[in-house]
């Protein structure tokens, strides 16, 4: 089949999703969430205050880091205009979840997530491939030397300890960027809101805890909120086929052929947020969580008679696969995970 041939399928599942009622909001579900985290955030920080200065408190950090995460599955979702009919009510809920609850940039965080949906896992134009600590294609590896050429040859089994890190690097990075980058809409704002829940935090922890408890109590909810939310979204695609800069893919094939769902079951729902089912959420990211499962039944249909590759694996599946990508790149093998559409194109 030529490109023109999956966009047209394309337009039909389209049609079908929406015929379906299946982009229609789910408020209920939404309100409940929104009310229910919030109602068990403030739970939490009153149970710092009755808690007192004790190392229980560590519990208290770990259950806010985790708290977190769900106000980031949320947010994101507002983000991709799912929860509200309104473009200006879903900007605004994503932007105060995030700077105010969060302490991260809204704007940031769009700029960088709508150019990895354009483009997933494609050299040169998907964010999440660069990084400056992991080597996540060949050519990346090649370009080390020294120290860093060393690590990286272990870089799967440090991958877990490095996401403990990467609530800190989401903080500095968004931060970052409306300091420095022009032009950026409610920057200030967005840097009041987010000054008000750091400072806000510090405070509370440092009244209550003796200082080496009140330092431990952040690295715990730090890591904990870098681990679960850095971990929902790299196991969706590290690991899958890296397209070459130069390659152009059809929607379709595109959004699917690069992306991993993760098994669906009570566990992966929560620790996820909808996130697992990856390949609907790229292929229609306006569809509302509770609709996914739906949505994917539609999909797989269309992949199998198209012919095109759907993957799905067990959260442990895709972990071991996410370890063994890191480490076969770094130990500058070539990539095992080559798209099977840049073979046929190249042959």
């Amino acid at each position: 089949m030529k490109a023109e041939q999956f966009n047209e399928a394309y337009r039909d599942l389209s049609a079908a999703v929406h015929e379906a009622g299946l982009v229609r909001r789910r408020y209920r579900f939404y309100w409940a969430m929104l009310i229910g985290w919030l109602t068990t955030l403030v739970l939490l920080l009153a149970g710092v205050f009755v808690l007192g200065d004790s190392w229980f408190q560590l519990i208290i950090a770990a259950l806010l880091g985790i708290a977190a995460v769900q106000f980031g599955f949320l947010s994101h979702e507002a983000a991709h205009r799912e929860i509200f009919a309104s473009r200006a009510w879903n900007e605004w809920a994503s932007r105060l979840i995030s700077a105010l609850l969060l302490g991260l940039s809204y704007s940031w965080w769009m700029a960088k997530h709508n150019s990895h949906h354009a483009n997933p896992n494609k050299e040169e134009a998907d964010p999440d491939v660069k990084s400056n600590v992991l080597a996540l294609t060949p050519d990346a590896m090649a370009q080390r030397n020294g120290l860093a050429a060393k690590t990286s040859r272990y870089q799967g089994w440090f991958f877990i300890p490095l996401l403990s890190l990467e609530g800190l690097n989401l903080h500095v990075s968004s931060v970052r960027m409306l300091l420095s980058v022009p032009g950026v809409r409610h920057r200030f704002t967005e840097l009041s809101m987010i000054t008000i829940r750091h400072v806000g935090l510090l405070v509370l922890v440092f009244a209550v805890l003796s200082p080496g408890k009140a330092v431990a109590f952040l690295g715990v909810q730090v890591a904990v909120f870098g681990i679960n939310l850095g971990g929902a979204f790299a196991l969706n695609h590290i690991g899958m086929p890296i397209v070459p800069a130069d390659i152009n893919l059809d929607f379709l094939r595109r959004q699917v052929a690069m992306s991993r769902n993760i098994t669906d079951g009570p566990l992966v729902r929560f620790l996820m947020g909808g996130l697992q089912y990856q390949i609907e959420h790229h292929l229609f990211p306006i569809v509302p969580r509770p609709n996914l499962p739906q949505v994917q039944k539609m999909v797989r249909e269309y992949c199998s008679q198209l012919d095109i590759p759907y993957t799905e694996r067990t959260l442990t599946n895709a972990g071991t696969t996410v370890v063994a990508y890191l480490n076969q790149v770094g130990l500058k093998n070539r990539d095992p995970y080559v798209c099977p559409l840049v073979q046929r194109f190249r042959g």
